[in-house]
């Protein structure tokens, strides 16, 4: 059951970063004012750059949510790197800027793939 819980929480986090991964690249504008943030060269190469990020937190994900699925011995090194990277990402943004939004959003989702990872490994043994 937690296993089927951390592929759900894994799946909805890899669809939520190729969103914003799809809106860092073709829609640079767009995603930027949801940010509060508007476009000027620079911004808009920074943008760039968040998105090759973006990307890359996805593939890592992409391939946490495989290892999870094929039942691969090392899949929580993944889910860990991944939880606590957002759970980080959260509290991060929280302090420095004030956003609830993401401390709620990654923070929390960072925090259900530690614990369901925890508990993965626990049934496991």
């Amino acid at each position: 059951m937690t296993r089927t819980l951390l592929l759900l929480v894994l799946a909805i986090a890899l669809l939520i970063e190729f969103v914003l991964t799809g809106g860092a690249f073709f829609a640079r504008e767009f995603t930027l004012h949801q940010f509060g943030v508007s476009q000027t060269p620079d911004t808009a190469f920074l943008g760039y750059i968040v998105g090759w990020l973006l990307l890359f937190v996805s593939l890592v994900c992409g391939l946490a949510l495989w290892q999870v699925q094929q039942r691969s011995a090392g899949y929580a090194t993944l889910c860990y790197l991944l939880g606590f990277w957002w759970i980080g990402i959260g509290i991060g943004i929280y302090v420095a800027f004030g956003k609830s939004d993401n401390l709620l959003l990654d923070s929390v989702k960072g925090l259900l793939i530690v614990v369901l990872t925890n508990r993965t490994r626990a049934n496991r043994r």
